[in-house]
């Protein structure tokens, strides 16, 4: 397939890297001119952890604009850039491109709607991770990890399914479901555990699971986040809110960090409205309290306006 990749930021380079070595032929977009140029030149250097280290030849550019439209377009921009992004990739974009967010949190169908036709919109939910620790090198979490995608609106089709096997092929356990809203508020309770919790405190996995305090917090985020999403009329595969807690960090090293606090390290906004902010926001229309995540929502919004200004004027 012919993939391109908006947003390849940690994960997008897992994804892509992957897929790259599997074969397809795949472009990676970021706007740091300075990485893709060492990406060009030096390759992407994936390690797996168990599974080895891998360089792996890649294809990189800060715009979207193949001379043919691709098969494939994953979505990994910030979710707040998703009708930007697209805009500047129309020529990524064909009668037959599918459109697949990856992206964390809910709601990004309204956002890539404008874009494509019904059947062409996808959307996905990863368990994969990827961390960054310096340009071009990343620590990939994809062993055991499972990927789920499926239509937006309307039903499965042979096309999802070649994406998944694709996916799975290259080592990204893949599924293409008919149910995908359920998953995806699954796969939002496992944000929610700890996206929050390790932006405000800083912390990677290893010392975030090493407090009591902080997983008490946790639990309660989820708790309210589960009552959401049955009030959504979501048929969900946990019952108890460690399960999310525990799912979140399971194969990731101890180094691993949620890319919300890798988003404040680099001074960036975050995805916080379309995560803890989507548990609120829902809460609100099923008049289900959510003094746990609204609280998280405003604390990491506090904070992200302090680290964001400070950025400007560094």
């Amino acid at each position: 397939m012919r993939i391109a990749i908006l947003g390849a930021g940690s994960l997008g380079c897992v994804f892509g890297g992957l897929l790259a070595d599997a074969g397809h032929e795949v472009l990676l977009v970021n706007r740091n001119r300075a990485l893709v140029d060492r990406l060009n030149a030096e390759g992407l250097i994936l390690d797996l952890g168990d599974a080895g280290r891998r360089l792996i030849k890649v294809q990189a550019d800060t715009v979207c604009a193949p001379d043919a439209p691709v098969d494939l377009l994953i979505v990994l921009v910030k979710s707040f850039d998703t009708g930007t992004a697209l805009a500047g990739a129309r020529a990524a974009i064909g009668p037959r491109t599918l459109l697949l967010s990856l992206q964390n949190g809910m709601g990004h169908e309204d956002l890539m709607a404008p874009f494509a036709a019904p059947d062409q919109v996808l959307l996905g939910k990863t368990y994969a991770g990827g961390t960054m620790t310096q340009p071009g090198v990343v620590i990939g979490g994809a062993a055991g990890k499972k990927t789920f995608i499926g239509p937006a609106f309307g039903e499965v089709t042979g096309r999802m399914r070649e994406v998944a096997d694709a996916f799975s092929a290259a080592g990204l356990a893949c599924e293409a479901s008919a149910k995908i809203i359920d998953l995806a508020w699954n796969k939002l309770l496992v944000n929610v555990s700890t996206s929050g919790l390790s932006a405000l405190t800083g912390l990677a996995y290893g010392p975030l699971y090493a407090l009591a305090e902080v997983r008490s917090c946790a639990h309660a985020a989820v708790a309210e986040g589960m009552a959401v999403a049955r009030a959504a009329g979501a048929k969900l595969d946990f019952v108890d809110p460690d399960e999310p807690w525990r799912l979140a960090a399971e194969g990731l090293p101890p180094g691993f960090k949620a890319s919300m606090l890798q988003s404040l390290e680099k001074g960036r906004r975050t995805e916080i409205d379309f995560i803890h902010g989507a548990v609120v926001r829902h809460g609100a229309h099923h008049n289900i309290p959510t003094p746990v995540n609204a609280t998280l929502v405003a604390a990491v919004k506090g904070l992200e306006h302090r680290i964001t200004e400070e950025a400007k004027n560094a």
